[in-house]
């Protein structure tokens, strides 16, 4: 997975804000990460949007969330971190990372701040994935599930006097979620076992939940998502995979364009296969992560439908 480039910049200059070796700056405390927001709200970092919206949703009104990468215009890997996301990170009683590689600018700057007593969660941790596994664990139900629980226990342990308040939103939050689940089950009823392509891994999990077969070459995708040229053989295998038939449906990463990646969408489309656009952040950023969700497996499933008609 590609490595967001880290700005060393950034963090110079960060780190002459909390020596207070700028004259007439604000230096930040020591203790900052025990420090609250506007009545007494947890101050959460969440790198990515996807992450902020659970946690959003979790803690209400006890929570003050900021979302760091949500740009739609944005590759997400290969998001630079600059001096705002370093501060607001230093100031964080709670941050959530996603792990895997997707987000090491923000596990630098929770090194560089060294805020004591701040809660770090990592989701790749959280669900026992290695550094190098597929990082788009927000596309698993399972590891979402997974993530959730986690938060509610970590917004707990920092806050044990609002635990009730905690318990509501997070049956609330699961109750919400239904509507996600159980399309996913429903897809994966009506349509287990179709062959599908997506121009990279970001499908993968949601294809293993949802039953559906992804028959793209591994290297493909692999190297798309990487940022780098997939093997020849691999583009050949994609090419045939469309031109034969054997592929239902295309899944496209709306966010992470490449000539390669248009030229294959291109020959889809001129073979009748449907494509479904999905995205690697939410979109639009001020929509909840289910409902964000369930708009992209409404597309996939309408497409699937589409497909099983023109038989």
């Amino acid at each position: 997975m590609r490595k967001a480039s880290y700005v060393i910049i950034a963090i110079v200059l960060f780190a002459l804000i909390v020596s207070g070796a700028f004259a007439g700056v604000y230096v930040l405390s020591p203790t900052t990460s025990s420090t609250t927001g506007p009545n007494g709200a947890i101050q959460v970092v969440a790198a990515e949007n996807f992450w902020g919206s659970l946690i959003t949703q979790l803690g209400g009104t006890r929570v003050s969330v900021t979302s760091i990468v949500s740009d739609p215009n944005t590759d997400p890997h290969e998001y630079e971190s600059n001096t705002a996301n370093a501060i607001a990170i230093a100031n964080a009683q709670l941050v959530v990372v996603n792990g895997a590689g997707y987000d090491t600018w923000a596990q630098q700057l929770i090194a560089s701040s060294n805020a004591p007593n701040q809660v770090v969660l990592n989701v790749q941790e959280v669900i026992n994935q290695t550094a190098d596994a597929n990082p788009h664990f927000w596309y698993s139900p399972t590891y979402v599930n997974e993530t959730v629980k986690a938060m509610y226990e970590d917004l707990v342990s920092i806050d044990p006097s609002h635990a009730s308040y905690y318990a509501q939103q997070y049956n609330g939050l699961n109750a919400s979620l239904s509507e996600y689940n159980g399309r996913i089950a429903q897809i994966k009823q009506q349509f287990g076992g179709v062959k599908i392509a997506s121009t990279e891994n970001i499908f993968a999990y949601l294809a293993n939940a949802t039953g559906l077969d992804l028959v793209s070459p591994p290297a493909f995708m692999e190297a798309v998502a990487e940022g780098n040229d997939p093997p020849a053989q691999s583009i050949v295998q994609f090419d045939q995979l469309i031109t034969n038939g054997t592929v239902k449906v295309l899944v496209y990463n709306a966010q992470t364009v490449t000539p390669l990646t248009e030229s294959t969408k291109a020959l889809a489309s001129q073979h009748n296969i449907p494509i479904v656009p999905v995205t690697e952040t939410i979109q639009p950023p001020d929509v909840s992560f289910q409902v964000w969700m369930n708009a992209q497996l409404i597309a996939l499933q309408n497409a699937l439908n589409q497909e099983a008609l023109a038989k």
